[in-house]
């Protein structure tokens, strides 16, 4: 195997660790904050809230998105000797963009378990769009790079 296509592969699979580290740490640090509103909740006699798993789970769909972009690198690894730097530049830029947006999904998520669970439950529209603003920004790494891509013929 040659540098260049190992560096293609390298970008591939940064892709989607980066984005699988970014996904783990919004769903804990949105799963802690759950752990603790449905402790508050129940010590206060309150049913337990499903509508803390919706935003648990939401950091996960980052990985989804490089796993994407990943899928659409691996036929350019042909490609890979003239291609190299840029293989490996998008599967880091994948990679940092996807993980940032879920770890910073997971905050805002995390704060509106704490804020959900404080209010009796009303707001939980304002926390999901403020979560989808984070959302956004996984979104448009995956069609940035996705449309960089387009730029390798094979």
């Amino acid at each position: 195997m040659g540098a260049s296509l190992f560096l293609g592969q390298l970008g591939a699979a940064l892709a989607v660790g980066l984005a699988a580290v970014g996904s783990s740490l919004g769903c804990g640090a949105a799963g802690m904050s759950a752990a603790g509103a449905w402790a508050r909740d129940a010590k206060a006699g309150k049913g337990l809230r499903f509508i803390y798993v919706i935003l648990v789970s939401m950091p996960i769909t980052q990985t989804v998105y490089a796993f994407i972009v990943m899928n659409l690198m691996i036929p350019k690894l042909a490609a890979a000797e003239a291609n190299a730097g840029l293989l490996l530049s998008v599967g880091i830029a994948t990679g940092l963009g996807e993980m940032l947006s879920a770890w910073m999904q997971g905050a805002i998520g995390a704060g509106g378990c704490r804020m959900l669970s404080d209010s009796e439950g009303k707001g939980f529209a304002l926390v999901l769009i403020a979560m989808g603003i984070a959302e956004t920004v996984g979104i448009f790494t995956l069609v940035f790079m996705a449309l960089l891509l387009r730029s390798i013929q094979v």
